[in-house]
């Protein structure tokens, strides 16, 4: 089942399956409890690009929390629920947008109905969650060892627990932190379903390898045209979770918008210090909401041929530098000016188009 054919589930205000476009996620890492320093990093995430937020919800004290938070932020919130039903029910209460619970963990038959009557109550997605890492042991048995088949199978039987309860609205969610394991089981229940998938690799890591495996996995996943939300999850600040599932959507032609930066390796002819400088324009860029390319390059000798499929882009000498707009050359700038003139460039891009 491809995202094109998956059922259509509205999470606040936003809307996923059905081919509508992939919404980008992240997880706050503040204690809920504390509403001012949620909501900060909420903003923070919501400026750089994220569309649903979720935040773990291990108290009462943070599910009554929500509530403020809720108030403050104008994206969909999820709480994230582990193991006590009366917090999600307190969660949904509070105006939660979407619970994710593991019907398996969640205290029996009897505490899952209470929390799936007042999912009903209020028509809010319950996102069914499994990880590997959690797999129960009649499946490992079965499967002799923890397998993609026994992921899925585990996702299926806890749908089906809700199902029993008269509730379909959910997204399904399956993670795992062996790449090639979670992309087979993705493959494996996107035949067997048209409920909505939230993708992700889990425990991927710290920037540099969680980054690494979540683009591999993720892109394994969404080319294939499975998954209608993602998260990047990373050991660091979660506004880096959102610079990276952008990216990966962009790269893959998932996504339009926002400039794309592109760089070249140093070399021994590079007189500027390049590496420093890419990473300010990338920061810099991404202020501004323009589908273009951005070249920083640390050569003037051959910068300018090798930007030429940038709209815009600068290149370093001994001094000075060159700004260039598809391959020729505009203008040569100081070197201590160079980002200064991009920026410009930038800010009246909607003048030269």
């Amino acid at each position: 089942m491809t995202r094109e054919s998956t059922r259509v589930i509205h999470i606040g205000d936003r809307v996923i399956g059905g081919g509508n476009p992939i919404l980008i996620q992240s997880m706050t890492n503040t204690k809920t409890e504390d509403v001012e320093a949620t909501v900060r990093q909420i903003h923070q995430l919501e400026a750089a690009g994220c569309e649903i937020i979720r935040c773990t919800v291990p108290t009462m004290e943070a599910a009554r929390a929500l509530f403020e938070i809720k108030r403050q932020i104008s994206v969909p919130l999820v709480a994230d629920i582990h193991f006590d039903h009366k917090m999600a029910i307190a969660a949904i209460e509070n105006g939660a947008d979407k619970i994710r619970i593991n019907p398996g963990n969640i205290g029996g038959k009897d505490k899952l109905a209470a929390v799936v009557a007042a999912a009903k109550e209020r028509n809010i997605p319950i996102r069914v969650g499994v990880n590997s890492g959690s797999l129960e042991k009649e499946l490992v048995e079965k499967y002799h060892g923890v397998t993609a088949q026994g992921i899925v199978e585990s996702a299926l039987n806890k749908v089906h627990m809700i199902e029993e309860l008269g509730y379909e609205n959910m997204v399904i969610s399956i993670k795992s932190s062996d790449v090639l394991m979670c992309v087979r089981a993705h493959e494996i229940l996107a035949e067997k379903t048209d409920y909505p998938l939230h993708v992700g690799i889990t425990e991927a890591g710290t920037i540099i390898s969680g980054n690494i495996k979540s683009s591999i996995g993720l892109a394994l996943i969404l080319n294939q045209g499975i998954g209608d939300t993602i998260r990047v999850s990373l050991t660091g600040d979660p506004v880096e979770e959102i610079k990276s599932a952008k990216l990966i959507l962009r790269t893959l032609g998932l996504r339009k918008g926002g400039i794309e930066v592109i760089s070249c390796p140093t070399c021994g002819r590079t007189k500027i210090d390049l590496i420093s400088l890419a990473n300010q324009v990338e920061t810099m860029a991404a202020k501004y909401p323009l589908d273009i390319k951005v070249a920083v390059m640390g050569c003037a000798v051959n910068g300018p041929g090798e930007a030429k499929e940038a709209d815009i882009g600068i290149a370093g000498g001994i001094g000075e530098g060159l700004l260039i707009k598809k391959g020729e050359i505009i203008k040569k700038i100081p070197e201590d000016q160079l980002l200064a003139v991009l920026e410009d460039e930038l800010k009246n891009w909607g003048g030269q188009a």
